[in-house]
């Protein structure tokens, strides 16, 4: 709710006719009232990043803000992000899955993994759900918590350095922001309560390696097949390495957020951002060229509505 809203207000300050649209389950109906021209897809975790608004819009003819619907599902399921990370070579922490009939055997399964590792439903965001784990005792109740959320979960090692967000808008890296909780790990309540977190742009590592983040970010981006605005997630190691954690294909624009913190730094307040995000609004599946034309223009008309997505 607070993306949405601070998107909405932001497009408004800029002279857009933009409109909310609180999303349920007859969300079609209300585009549909509004006579929607553009989609910004304010949404965060199911039916948001995962490509099912998506392929509504697409359905629907309405251009819409980010990733398509398969590079959507793909990074949302971060399984299938690390199969791919995996195929063009990008380091990635180790991991497996555990479904939920795996649940009782979890020890098994386990098997010499070791600890600490990470505890994430396979499928969700904003950090819901997820868990670090010590001990077999921690890692159980992890899992258990953690189904509740999804049918399969990720059990990823964890990797002991700095944790990295690298922010990509229109094709290039715009920066990036060190993340740094002030007690324990950057969770649901770090990520979202004022003063938890501090954040270091850039971060503080070396101008080498730092150059080494943002080049691995953009082949993460690329090899998920994103487009628009998205979020790099990633760790450095002490020794030096980086491994790519997840994509997010719909960053957060909370005042808290990652991604209005780096385009900030890049010399792109909040309100460039949120109309650059808009202008690449697309839709990959457009037959009638002159259609394209009218649609790519639609953001920028004097009478027409571009449309802001949010939470119900």
């Amino acid at each position: 709710m607070r993306t949405g809203e601070a998107v909405l207000t932001a497009l408004r300050a800029r002279g857009h006719d933009a409109i909310p649209v609180y999303v349920d389950s007859d969300i079609d109906v209300a585009l549909r009232q509004e006579k929607i021209d553009v989609a910004f897809i304010a949404l965060h975790g199911r039916g948001g990043e995962d490509g099912c608004i998506q392929g509504l819009l697409e359905t629907m003819g309405i251009p819409y803000t980010g990733s398509d619907v398969l590079a959507s599902a793909l990074a949302m399921h971060k399984g299938k992000a690390k199969e791919l990370f995996r195929l063009h070579n990008l380091p990635t922490p180790a991991y497996y899955v555990v479904t939920a009939d795996q649940a009782d055997d979890l020890m098994g399964v386990h098997g010499d993994f070791g600890y600490p590792c990470v505890v994430k439903p396979i499928s969700e965001g904003s950090s819901v759900g997820v868990a670090m784990c010590a001990t077999p005792d921690e890692l159980t109740s992890a899992v258990e918590r953690a189904l509740r959320f999804d049918d399969e979960v990720l059990v990823e090692r964890y990797i002991q350095g700095k944790e990295v967000s690298v922010a990509v808008l229109d094709g290039r890296a715009l920066g990036a922001v060190e993340i740094a909780p002030r007690a324990g790990f950057y969770d649901y309540a770090n990520k979202y309560t004022k003063g938890a977190t501090d954040y270091f742009v850039p971060p503080r590592i070396s101008p080498e390696r730092y150059r080494g983040v943002l080049a691995q970010a953009m082949r993460a981006h690329a090899a998920i097949g994103c487009r628009g605005a998205t979020r790099v997630d990633m760790m450095v190691s002490d020794a030096g390495n980086e491994f790519i954690l997840e994509i997010n294909t719909v960053p957060g624009l909370t005042p808290t957020s990652l991604l209005p913190k780096i385009a900030e730094a890049a010399g792109i307040d909040f309100g460039e951002l949120c109309e650059r995000m808009l202008a690449s609004a697309s839709l990959t599946n457009r037959r009638d060229r002159g259609e394209r034309r009218v649609i790519q223009r639609a953001y920028v008309g004097d009478d027409r509505r571009d449309a802001m997505a949010g939470h119900h």
